[in-house]
């Protein structure tokens, strides 16, 4: 796993969080919820090609199709 990828998640993380307790501190409640799960889409696809990668190695690590 490239460093740069656990830097890009940190940082929306950390975007989000500040996000998210700016939301709930104006009582916009529903908006941060919606903030956390965007944030969490995000993520996951930004991890789709590493996982798929993953895969792909033990594949050819044990021989299979």
């Amino acid at each position: 796993m490239e460093l740069d990828l656990i830097f890009k998640i940190a940082a929306v993380g950390m975007i989000v969080a500040v996000l998210n307790l700016i939301l709930k501190k104006t009582d916009h409640d529903e908006q941060a919820m919606m903030m956390t799960v965007a944030g969490l889409v995000i993520v996951l696809m930004m991890l789709i090609p590493a996982i798929d990668e993953l895969f792909q190695t033990i594949k050819n690590v044990f021989g299979l199709w």
